[in-house]
This record gives C-alpha cells, structure tokens and sequence, in this order.
C-alpha cells in the first residue's frame, strides 16, 4: 500500500480527488489514472469498502455453505436418495469466511495500487469539503474536480428499545462467535431475505418480521412464490405490521412486540438482528456548508451526468440516491469521473440493469415490473410461466418459482421481467441482453434456446403470449 502522499503532487496538484475506497471509489481511481489523470484516493478505515469487507463477499460465502447443509437433506426429493449435513464447527466457517475476505481485500484493492503510479492512497482520518478542496487530518487536497463515494451503512429502525438491546446488522451477524439457537430478522428485503435463510439452513429457529411482506419490491407472484418456499423450509414470515417495542431479558433473550390486524403478537429469540435498510456516509463531511443538496435519508442527489448540486463535485455508488448495487457503484463513477476530467457528458442509464436475490429459489429482475409499467403509461401485457412447465426444473425435481414476462401491447417490445427459480441469477442476464436490444416477444420467443436449461424457460414465457405452452412437446418450439 502507498504510503501517505507519496508520488510527487504533495498537497496540491492533483486532478482528481475520490473520496471512499471501496468499489466506486477504486472505480473512479483507476479509470482517472488511465486517462492520464493524477488522483488522490481518500480512505478511512479497512480499505475496500462494503461489498468485500462486509458485504456481498462475505454473505454469499455463508449462503452458498448453508446450501450446501440445505442440499444434502433435500436430496430426498429424488426418489431412493437421503442425505443429511449440519453444522459441526460454526467458528471455523466463520473464519474461512474471514480468511477468504482478507484474501480479496488485498488481491483486489490495496495489492493493484502500486500498478497505478499517478494515484496517491491516503488514509489520515475522515475527509470534510472545503471550498476549493478536501481536508483531510491536517492536511488540505485541491483538484478541479471530486468524487464522493463513501457508501452507506446498516441503520436500526425505529423502535422503542431498540437501542438498548444490542442489536445485529447484516454485519455483526456474520461475526457471531457462536451459532445461535433463535433469531427476529426485522425487515424483510433482499439483505433480510437473503440472511433468514441463510440462517435457517444453518440449524437456527428464524422469525422474519416486516411491516409490508416478503421482497415488497419484486412481483406479487414472485414475493408470494418466495414466502411458500420459506415457510416450507421452516422459516415463520410475520408481516403487513407495525413495530411497537423489543425488550432485552438476561435469561428469554430479545421479545419484539408488534400489533398485528389490530391485536399485539411478541416474539421471543437469542437475537434480533436489523436488516431493514441503509443510510449513505455524508454525516459530518460539510456538505451543507458548501451546498451538496442531500435527501431525507441523507443520499447525495446527483443528476443523469452524476454530478452533485456543486459543479465539479461528482458522487458515486452507495452514498447517492442511485441504484444500491456494487456494480452500479462501480459503473456510476466510471461514468462521473470521463464527465469530470475528461470533458465527456455520458449519462447514468439503469434500463436494463439486472438485480438479483440470494435467495434459494433466486429472485432476479430487469426493466419494468407490471405495475411500474402502467405507471409509465404503457399498454401492458403479461406472460407467466412456472417451473413445472419447464424441463430443466422437472428433471432436477424443483418447481420451486416461475418466469414472468412484462411487454407493451401495442409493439411487442419486451418492457422487463422477473425470474424466480434455483438458477434464476444466471437466467436473468439472457432477459437484460434481450431488453438491452428492444427484443419483442415474438423475437424471444423465436430464439433458440438450449434444452434442459433454466433460462430457456424465458422462451416458453415469451411464447406464453401467444400459445399454451402445455400444449407443447419437448423442443417443440
């Protein structure tokens, strides 16, 4: 790792100062230093940001070894087989979790900068803007142009008691120094449903708490599909509710109390762990001092260019009211940084940005849902297909899930879809490329698909409109 300010440019002269070295930050790092740039890369605390340290990396090594539990005793479900795993040391699954962290960490963050020689890492405290700079320790950074990218973190909802019970986010979780026997997740999006399982699958009594229902931004089918396959694996789904209190009791454990159709219902576990939602890094950075308009939540506003209320002052990733996915932290400052310092005016375009849910099934996305369509003032048709009518899903015996496809009516024109099936992660990006290139549904439809697949169950959903796909022999189409 470089040391503090080294590389010639002192406290001044740079081109570029990026705040945040996570996954926009160091998007922003690298694409200045290949144009030619010389950056000053701000960190503060454990270099690489959320979705390494405390994030995707680190969740989906634990979901993918709670499938692995899963797996060996839902191998029944074929006829003549059983199986059976548990946990037998949850420290050491931890730490392997830890160790592949560190690993990544630095293969991927502080091991590439020494390959860039014209950004400096620096790491003296907390950066705050100042007019014409960025202060940071006791020392002042100026360049024409900054990007913030200091991402967000966890948040507790609002409850009384809260405070006082100690309560786990979606990172004290996974640090847990023993497994424990019950766990409340409150809230119940991607981040909650995700880790509920996970949890579950490990041997632990899972509550999932959450005042709307399960994945409330996914389609009602999927959302509903979701909530069967959870309460058959064990997990109870408490929801369309409002939070009255949580209490803390040396011997019980944590008791949430919540009024539910009118009448109060407690639940009782070893802990109670937040999961329902994030807020971005802005406190205390004088943003309000030299005008970065912020929203309720404390999310920077940028515009389609990615730049902030402040000309030359561009933000990126979690910390803005943009998508909340690594990836489009790492495309959006991309984006802001040849606005910025090469005189390019691209424009953030999420049209066809793909989202997925760890869960299992998985629950993937793109364009439109039904209703956003409407909302946008389309003539909408829909098409669904569930598993059962596709081969791949009766031959591995999980039917677990469906396709459901969003089009115009007038034009044909493909406008979203959303997939919930044991590979729908991987099926998903055939719909993106689709969307990506105005494919209609007769055209999807039309593609030839290989048999035996998850994802050739999107050309059964876009024949759905026209045919009854029941009525088909295998390959048929």
């Amino acid at each position: 790792m470089k040391d503090l300010i080294k590389g010639g440019y002192g406290q001044g002269g740079y081109d570029l100062i990026v705040l945040g070295a996570g996954s926009a930050g160091f998007s922003a790092a690298i694409t200045g230093a290949d144009a030619g740039k010389r950056v000053a890369l701000v960190g503060h605390g454990t270099i690489g940001g959320t979705c390494v340290n405390v994030g995707c990396v680190p969740s989906k090594a634990m979901i993918r070894a709670a499938e692995a539990v899963h797996g060996a005793g839902a191998a029944k479900r074929f006829p003549g087989l059983s199986g059976h795993a548990q946990v037998d040391d949850w420290q050491t699954l931890v730490q392997s979790k830890d160790d592949l962290v560190e690993t990544l960490r630095q293969k991927k963050y502080a091991d590439l900068l020494p390959e860039y020689e014209s950004v400096d890492y620096i790491d003296a405290g907390p950066a705050r803007l100042i007019e014409g700079g960025v202060a940071v320790g006791d020392r002042i950074l100026k360049a024409p142009k900054t990007i913030i990218a200091t991402g967000g973190r966890p948040i507790l909802p609002t409850i009384d008691g809260i405070e006082e019970i100690g309560a786990l986010d979606s990172t004290s979780l996974l640090e847990l120094e023993a497994l424990p026997k019950s766990l409340i997740f409150i809230g119940a999006g991607y981040i909650g449903a995700e880790l509920a399982q996970m949890m579950s699958r490990m041997g632990v009594k899972v509550t999932l708490v959450a005042r709307s229902h399960l994945l409330p931004g996914a389609e009602p089918e999927v959302s509903e599909a979701l909530a069967e396959a959870f309460e058959a694996e064990g997990i109870t789904l408490l929801t369309g509710l409002s939070y009255d209190t949580v209490r803390r009791d040396v011997a019980a454990g944590v008791t949430l109390r919540v009024i539910q159709n009118g009448k109060p219902v407690e639940v009782t576990a070893d802990h109670l762990v937040a999961t329902a939602g994030r807020r971005a890094n802005t406190e205390d950075m004088g943003l309000d001092a030299i005008g970065v308009e912020t929203d309720a939540r404390g999310s920077i506003v940028v515009g389609e260019d990615m730049q902030t209320s402040v000309p030359g002052i561009y933000a990126a990733g979690d910390v803005t009211d943009r998508d909340q996915f690594v990836y489009m932290a790492a495309y959006g400052a991309k984006l802001a940084v040849k606005n910025a310092v090469l005189g390019e005016d691209n424009r953030y375009d999420n049209a066809a940005m793909p989202w997925v849910v760890f869960s299992d099934p998985q629950v993937a996305g793109v364009g439109f849902s039904e209703a956003q369509a409407r909302d946008a003032g389309f003539d909408v048709k829909t098409s669904i297909v569930p598993l059962d009518q596709v081969p791949r899903a009766l031959a591995a015996r999980d039917t677990r899930g469906l396709i459901k496809l969003v089009a115009d009516r007038k034009t044909d024109r493909l406008l979203g879809g959303q997939v919930i099936a044991p590979e729908g992660s991987d099926t998903i990006q055939t719909l993106v490329m689709a969307l990506k290139f105005g494919m209609t549904t007769k055209a999807l439809g039309e593609t030839i698909f290989p048999y035996l697949t998850t994802v050739e169950g999107l050309k059964l959903a876009a024949q759905t409109f026209d045919m009854d796909v029941a009525k088909l022999s295998c390959c048929a189409g």
